[in-house]
């Protein structure tokens, strides 16, 4: 496993995150999620992100069991919050930085988390309100970097010209070869920011691991099977133009000798202002596969071809 240095941070962190969006939520999963958390952490991936709007709360609490025991200093923690907990729950107040990180800390079962993040930009909350509270988290102890996830590039801008609070190290967009909105801008701002992405969904919920095939059913087993993981999959990411593509791109994949899945973690990698890719796992050898991405080296005009195909 290789290790990249988080914005201006002091945190290195691996080229392959875990994450707990999806597959933590579930009772008759938890031991298997767990599984996944220590074979995430055997192979090397200190990067371990979570929400606390995951499950409501019961991500959190799955990943805080699951580190049970282990080295505090072993890992780099993520969490964040702005989505609804409640009806009165939600946004980024300075009540809410409070109230939703404190809670965060309990289900976690740890005293701080290294990187907190919020999860959108609330409109409903002036800037320099989360920012003064982030900044209080920061110096309480309880945080030691934050971040931001999908904020629009002109409240970006805005709050990198507040004096005196917390700068933001991390950004967390949603990037893959299927999804390359965050080349508009966000990349080369983050840059010149001293912030780092760490990337959501860089295998476009499960598609550009090859197991959805054109013209055929979805497998029963998969994201776009399941009523409430499916709801996040782009519809166009199943037809039959996008799919056929993702399958001459998996032949791209085998002229460099790896999986598809660790072709399109590489695809991201290979963006020097992309710290870590966050993969998810609901069998621990998933987790073996994509951590084998990291590192790898492919030639750049397999890249190009590759990005033709899903232009």
């Amino acid at each position: 496993m290789k290790y990249r240095k988080l914005g201006n941070s002091e945190l290195l962190i691996s080229e392959i995150g875990f994450g707990s969006w999806l597959t933590f939520s579930d009772p008759q999963r938890k031991q298997l999620a767990i599984s996944c958390v220590h074979r995430a952490l055997d192979l090397g991936i200190n990067f371990l992100d979570t929400a606390n709007v995951y499950g409501r709360g019961a991500a959190e609490t799955v990943l805080g069991e699951a580190l049970t025991g282990i080295k505090r200093e072993t890992y780099v923690l993520a969490t964040k919050l702005f989505f609804p907990m409640s009806n009165a729950d939600y946004g980024l107040s300075r009540k809410q930085v409070q109230k939703q990180l404190d809670a965060s800390l309990k289900r976690l079962k740890v005293d701080y988390v290294d990187l907190y993040q919020c999860h959108r930009y609330d409109f409903d909350t002036p800037l320099e309100e989360t920012m003064e509270a982030l900044t209080r988290a920061v110096t309480s102890g309880k945080v030691r970097y934050i971040g931001f996830s999908e904020w629009p590039l002109e409240r970006i801008e805005a709050a990198l010209e507040l004096k005196n609070v917390v700068r933001f190290v991390s950004s967390q967009p949603q990037y893959s070869l299927l999804h390359r909105e965050p080349e508009n801008g966000l990349l080369s701002l983050a840059a010149k920011s001293g912030i780092s992405q760490v990337v959501w969904s860089p295998l476009a919920q499960g598609v550009l691991t090859g197991k959805y095939l054109p013209n055929s059913p979805v497998p029963a087993n998969s994201r776009a099977a399941d009523p409430s993981m499916g709801a996040f999959l782009s519809p166009d990411w199943l037809g039959p133009a996008t799919l056929e593509a993702v399958q001459a791109v998996g032949q791209l994949a085998a002229n460099a000798k790896l999986t598809l899945a660790q072709f399109a973690l590489a695809w991201v990698l290979r963006q020097p202002n992309v710290t870590s890719a966050i993969v998810g796992a609901s069998r621990p050898e998933q987790v073996n596969d994509n951590a084998a991405a990291s590192g790898a080296h492919v030639d750049p005009l397999l890249f190009t071809e590759a990005e033709r195909l899903l232009t």
